[in-house]
């Protein structure tokens, strides 16, 4: 449905809306999209645009507006050249190298102490939670993931050759195809 009075107002008033957008864009198809947006919605506002005491103001207002929208999402694009170094992942702790090792060696513990490491230590669960959620106590809970945690030790140093420097951080094992993987850093060897 077409409304004479928004006919005319865009009329009166579109090469004027149109230089100003141009003066704040520098790229004269992008105004005219711009410019496209304001005609669009003024065309929506129908009725209620015929009633305005000045359609002027009101077209230059949601210009306005629609420029700072096209500014806000705006983005500029930079060519990446082939040959920077993929920066997106920086290197993982070594601890966290060890997460094949670990999904091997989880099925080797008892269930009790699988279900415990999978619901807290590699799941969201609180300890609190988990002890409410199995009838525990919270000393129980905590004694219980004590021990899980020393038996999933002993097991990874084991089956991976987990390395521990000085201030007991992981900092070589074995990958599971037998390669060795070290991180800089002084190291004993863990014992179990």
């Amino acid at each position: 449905m077409t409304f004479d009075c928004v006919l005319q107002a865009w009329h009166d008033h579109q090469a004027e809306l149109r230089g100003f957008l141009i003066g704040q864009i520098k790229e004269p198809a992008m105004a005219d999209d711009v410019l496209q947006d304001v005609f669009f919605k003024a065309m929506r506002e129908g009725r209620g645009f015929c009633e305005l005491q000045n359609p002027r103001a009101w077209l230059f207002r949601v210009a306005r507006n629609a420029l700072t929208d096209s500014h806000r999402l705006r983005k500029d694009w930079v060519p990446v050249p082939d040959h920077l170094p993929d920066e997106r992942a920086p290197d993982r702790a070594p601890v966290d190298e060890l997460d094949a090792c670990i999904d091997a060696t989880l099925p080797d513990l008892a269930e009790s102490e699988r279900d415990i490491l999978q619901a807290c230590d590699l799941g969201p669960m609180s300890q609190e939670a988990y002890a409410d959620s199995r009838g525990l106590s919270l000393p129980a809970a905590k004694a219980r993931i004590r021990r899980a945690r020393e038996r999933l030790r002993e097991a990874l140093t084991k089956r991976c050759d987990v390395a521990l420097d000085s201030a007991g951080n992981v900092c070589c094992h074995a990958e599971l195809d037998g390669s060795s993987r070290c991180f800089p850093s002084s190291h004993n060897r863990a014992t179990g």
